[in-house]
């Protein structure tokens, strides 16, 4: 049993590698779209029957405008390096949702939600471009697959730990060990990188799209005098700290604007 679980690790592993079209690196992920998608979609649905969706504002308007920006610029970008159907299974939906909410997500597949709360951070269209530029990201790089399939390793190694433990003592030494190294030292570092991966695609197809991606570094300065300070440390969290965001963001911007010049954008929003 134990040999079983233990190839069937390495098989995963190695056959679950796919290429990450922003950065050329290969990914893990064993999920294919055809299953993922359709799970999302539906998800998608029951939680906007489940939630106020704002319509017909100019809020919402401009969040579906965004939107069809970011995503246009990214088609334009795969289109140009080589990947012409990569969003065939796409279906790109953007939904203002009436919440407090500090907050923005997108499901798999392109179904991406603003909550009415984070629009004071981002305070106009630009500001909505790099939440917005962000979360197409996440879909783009198959984030939500990603986690699944490295949450099934978690779960696959924490099962090969019990067949091979055969002492009652060690065992549960194993499972508290193995429970927070996994998510402190596995887990959680994952997510983060995939939050900077996002920042970084997002502000290059912002600016793609005609957004200043200067102001990415802007809205996170934002975002922290919104927290007022109250945030885990960075090891402890899922997301990078704004510290390291802001940095990173300012950084990467100039990057950003070359990359739009490449596509006849040589001004911004």
């Amino acid at each position: 049993m134990k040999k079983i679980i233990l190839t069937g690790l390495v098989f995963l592993a190695v056959a679950a590698c796919k290429t990450n079209p922003f950065t050329g690196k290969s990914t893990l992920n064993f999920y294919p779209n055809s299953q993922v998608f359709p799970t999302a979609f539906a998800q998608y649905d029951q939680f906007l029957e489940s939630n106020k969706v704002v319509t017909g504002t100019s809020d919402a308007q401009m969040i579906t405008k965004v939107g069809q920006r970011i995503a246009s610029a990214a088609e334009r970008w795969l289109s140009a390096n080589g990947y012409p159907g990569y969003l065939k299974d796409y279906k790109w939906e953007y939904n203002l949702v009436q919440d407090e909410t500090v907050n923005a997500w997108c499901m798999p597949g392109g179904k991406i939600v603003f909550y009415t709360g984070i629009l004071p951070i981002t305070q106009n269209e630009t500001g909505v471009a790099v939440v917005m530029g962000h979360e197409v990201a996440h879909a783009l790089a198959d984030h939500g697959a990603q986690r699944m399939s490295a949450g099934t390793l978690q779960q696959l190694g924490a099962v090969a730990g019990n067949v091979a433990i055969q002492d009652e003592k060690t065992l549960g030494l194993f499972n508290q060990a193995y429970g927070i190294g996994s998510q402190i030292g596995v887990m959680l570092p994952f997510s983060r990188s995939h939050e900077t991966e996002a920042d970084r695609i997002g502000l290059q197809i912002m600016a793609i799209a005609g957004y200043d991606p200067g102001e990415a570094a802007e809205l996170w300065k934002r975002m922290k005098a919104q927290s007022g300070g109250q945030a885990p440390p960075e090891f402890l969290s899922t997301h990078p700290s704004n510290d390291t965001r802001i940095s990173n963001l300012t950084a990467w911007a100039p990057a950003a604007k070359q990359e739009a010049r490449k596509f006849g954008v040589t001004s911004f929003k």
